[in-house]
């Protein structure tokens, strides 16, 4: 299996926002996350990219996004991760370009899809578990994920195990 060589990952949290859109139902609240330490850093963190937060929260409010859920926002990628509507016991992901807000894909190698990098692993993870937990959506929505630090310590583990 040939392994690609992969950049540094230190996800952080830059900020959150709650979004209500225009249908007056449909609800995400936005974690906005940059990745530390990496070159073209105007490529993945917030505070130096061209886009700004307030932007990309009105481009979002233009969008027919409709549900209920939580959306992870890099500056290079955005994915809304939703409680489907068809059966809430399953969360639903659709990926985008930040910039463009143009659909992107998620797929993988060999047929695969991606879920998610580590930081979006423990924020969806976090949020599953207190939308199982909650009583109502109003509850759901209450709570954040407190995890603000993502750091991966070597991002090379895969390719040396499997070239050993």
């Amino acid at each position: 299996m040939p392994i690609a060589t992969c950049q540094s990952y230190h996800a952080v949290s830059s900020g959150t926002d709650l979004l209500n859109m225009p249908d007056g139902k449909s609800v995400f609240k936005i974690y906005y996350l940059s990745i530390i330490s990496r070159a073209q850093p105007r490529l993945y963190e917030w505070k130096r990219c061209s886009l700004t937060q307030e932007d990309f929260a009105r481009r979002f409010l233009l969008g027919a996004h409709t549900g209920i859920g939580f959306v992870t926002a890099f500056p290079h990628i955005t994915k809304i991760f939703r409680f489907a509507p068809s059966i809430e016991t399953v969360m639903e992901v659709k990926a985008f370009n930040t910039p463009s807000m143009a659909p992107q894909t998620c797929l993988g190698n060999d047929g695969f899809w991606e879920f998610a990098c580590y930081a979006e692993a423990v924020i969806a993870a976090e949020e599953y578990r207190v939308w199982a937990a909650s009583s109502t959506v109003a509850e759901y929505l209450s709570f954040w994920c407190p995890a603000s630090d993502f750091p991966i310590t070597t991002s090379s583990k895969l390719g040396e195990y499997w070239s050993s």
